[in-house]
């Protein structure tokens, strides 16, 4: 899928310059962030969860929780929105009005069930592991038979999706920079620190280049 048509469903209302529907964004986004936020209604009462996700082509994968709420609203057949928000920078404005951050984000709509299938089951487990550290998949010991049974990965079909991005600089108005006071951005990068060896290691092992140089 190229790009997801807006509809009433996943159209961006506020600021509707910021919106993107292509697939390329959207995927973007997903692929950088580590933690989504599923929602969904049972029996009249909101419920949010944040978890681990991945995008494996065109389906989100959730690392689920056997027997949780989520789980069973999803293998019911019904609809879940995800949301996954990447946070770039404050946007420090010279009047408090216009004070913003900048950002990226994404919202998608869709239904999925859990992977059951064993093969199926193990790519999306090394998809989800790679998604958060790629290259550890091929250091860690794979997952036993009895490991994978006890660990639930749900694959969502993405049905609606967009991203709503803001970027640059404060937006105040002509008539508002003389007021004296600093404006601007204050970039908030995601700075990986220096590893911390588990101090149970028994083999003077050196840290994987992976970890090392970790970058989103």
């Amino acid at each position: 899928m190229a790009e997801f048509k807006a509809n009433p469903r996943n159209r961006v209302m506020r600021y509707p310059k910021r919106a993107a529907y292509d697939a390329a964004t959207v995927h973007a986004i997903l692929d950088e962030g580590l933690v989504c936020h599923v929602s969904f209604v049972m029996d009249g009462q909101p419920f949010i969860i944040p978890t681990i996700h991945a995008r494996m082509g065109d389906q989100l994968l959730l690392h689920g929780l056997k027997g949780g709420r989520m789980l069973e609203h999803i293998n019911a057949g019904n609809p879940l929105a995800v949301a996954v928000t990447l946070l770039d920078g404050l946007v420090l404005a010279r009047t408090v009005f216009n004070h913003s951050m900048n950002y990226r984000s994404v919202v998608l709509f869709g239904r999925g069930a859990s992977i059951e299938e064993p093969a199926h089951k193990l790519e999306a487990l090394r998809c989800l592991t790679e998604h958060v550290c790629r290259g550890r998949w091929a250091d860690a010991r794979p997952p036993t038979e009895k490991e994978l049974q006890a660990t639930t990965i749900v694959g969502i079909d993405i049905e609606d999706a967009s991203a709503k991005i803001r970027k640059g600089p404060p937006g105040d108005a002509d008539d508002e920079l003389e007021w004296p006071t600093w404006a601007g951005v204050l970039p908030l990068p995601t700075i990986p620190q220096p590893a911390e060896t588990d101090p149970r290691q028994q083999d003077a092992l050196p840290v994987p280049a992976y970890v090392r140089d970790y970058r989103r």
